[in-house]
């Protein structure tokens, strides 16, 4: 069983029409779970809906805490793709013994042509096949968590 802790980040954002804004209602992760056809048991829990920039570091201790409380030993945390390698640091210098992959998406699941199902399915992949650490996994890759920035020139995570 892996657990799934969704924190909100551009993965679970939508648009709305009326204002032009991107607002979020619920996570897509069950739809898009079904729609890459899963099989692998995993478990779900809804921590948060933000964007990864207004994350308190209250809140990204609750991460922490809700990693470490879970009996799992295999999670995946879906988080948006700006502070994803600060609460990957945070899981790191607070966690041992697990396997934590933090993913994200550049652009919404609700526009129809997201990265998103590409991410979740490779974060299930890793965290079932990587050793105990806490990895970012993004478009087919993995980092370990001190390894990796976000070039915000071109959108691509990468190695240090």
């Amino acid at each position: 069983m892996i657990r799934i802790f969704v924190t909100g980040g551009t993965f679970d954002k939508e648009y709305n029409l009326l204002k032009g804004e991107l607002f979020f209602q619920d996570t897509h992760l069950n739809d898009l779970l079904e729609e890459g056809r899963n099989q692998v048991p995993v478990q779900i829990t809804t921590l948060m809906l933000k964007d990864s920039l207004d994350i308190t570091p209250q809140e990204r201790e609750y991460i922490v805490r809700s990693c470490a409380d879970c009996p799992e030993e295999r999670i995946v945390v879906t988080h948006g793709t700006d502070t994803m390698v600060q609460t990957a640091m945070s899981l790191a210098a607070q966690l041992k013994g697990k396997t934590i992959v933090i993913t994200g998406a550049m652009i919404p699941i609700k526009f129809g042509s997201s990265d998103g199902l590409f991410n979740i399915g490779s974060a299930l992949a890793f965290a079932q096949s990587l050793p105990p650490g806490v990895y970012i996994a993004m478009n087919g890759k993995y980092f370990p968590h001190d390894n990796v920035v976000k070039n915000k020139k071109t959108g691509i995570f990468e190695e240090l």
